[in-house]
């Protein structure tokens, strides 16, 4: 398959009219599936009313069918075609943060969303993305859109076009390339199923944010339970991993340099991920900067781009540093996990 690229600027105006857009809604409408840039990643589209077109997503992904896909629309009114209700918190949780990166778990309508893109659940994930490219899209095909992240099933997600080539080219019809995205990592993911909302996956939105809007707010048990039944992608499997093992590492900077060394003198490369604060602290193979420790959003920007970096340096380890578990280092820290498989080193 020749996996078309389409260089569209953000900025313009009438962009549902762009050719580019048209003419990768036409694919979308035709069952292909397409690469889009949204404000967290790049993600691949797919008609989420057509098992043909959501099969297409699975393989080139290389991606388990048990794990369920967000659905992308262009404005609210698209919820009512496939989801049974919006109770009140949705509602206020929507007007909050949509367009944004926040998912919202529903109670869905049997029978018009593909069984493959909810993976068989009774519920259904949907998200409206803020990003002027990816809306155009969507009101110019008119369809609810299948789509979650660009790469390779486990790999980093993609944070602009490159890396979708890198991983997906010649197995999707094509690829709008709207530039680099801004947050960096994936939507958040809440269920609004239950009188209390759940966090399934922290993201863009953090849980002080959402609470800010709707009082409480918990974090489901399922995050951490490699054996419970996901309701929302990124709560199963191995994710985000760079090809050399990861390694989360908790301690002083001089801690981790003698880890280092210690692999060193056994004839291996290693990689170190750090901040601008620490950078200077650590002498290894390979000594990449992922944003500021002290803006944590500029570690959530950069990540999935830094552990990509790791597979170009040709290293045989790499350690992390880790980074607060509040606010957006929540996020950051679980993509960390996943890529990591847990792994973690203790001072």
């Amino acid at each position: 398959m020749n996996t078309l690229v389409w260089k569209v600027d953000k900025y313009v105006d009438n962009l549902e009219n762009n050719p580019h857009v048209v003419d990768a809604a036409n694919l979308l409408r035709e069952n292909e599936v397409v690469a889009l840039p949204t404000e967290t990643v790049y993600g691949l589209g797919g008609n989420a009313e057509n098992d043909e077109a959501v099969a297409k997503i699975f393989a080139a992904k290389g991606r388990p069918v048990d794990n369920p896909l967000i659905i992308h629309i262009a404005d609210k009114e698209q919820l009512s075609r496939f989801v049974d209700e919006v109770p009140l918190v949705a509602k206020k949780l929507m007007d909050a943060f949509w367009p944004g990166p926040l998912t919202i778990i529903f109670k869905r309508k049997a029978g018009v969303l593909s069984e493959l893109a909810t993976a068989g659940l009774e519920t259904v994930a949907v998200r409206m993305p803020d990003h002027p490219v990816a809306l155009a899209l969507l009101k110019k095909c008119g369809l609810p859109i299948a789509a979650p992240s660009a790469n390779s099933s486990g790999k980093p997600s993609p944070t602009n076009a490159g890396h979708v080539i890198d991983d997906l080219n010649g197995k999707i019809a094509g690829v709008l390339d709207g530039g680099a995205t801004g947050v960096g990592v994936e939507s958040t993911v809440v269920d609004c199923t239950e009188p209390v909302p759940v966090i399934l996956r922290p993201g863009g939105v953090t849980k002080e944010e959402l609470e800010a809007v709707v009082g409480e707010v918990r974090v489901d048990a399922a995050l951490t339970n490699e054996g419970a039944k996901p309701k929302a992608p990124g709560m199963k499997y191995r994710h985000y991993a760079p090809n050399a093992p990861l390694f989360m590492v908790s301690g002083t900077t001089a801690f981790l340099q003698s880890l280092i060394e210690e692999k060193q003198r056994e004839g291996l490369r290693v990689g170190v991920l750090t901040t601008e604060e620490n950078v200077g602290a650590y002498h290894a193979d390979l000594v990449l900067v992922c944003g500021k420790r002290a803006a944590l959003e500029t570690v959530a920007t950069a990540l999935y781009e830094t552990l990509r970096q790791f597979n170009k340096g040709n290293v045989d380890i790499i350690y992390s540093e880790i980074f607060p578990n509040t606010g957006v280092g929540y996020a950051i820290m679980n993509r960390l996990q996943k890529a990591a498989g847990n792994k973690l080193i203790t001072e």
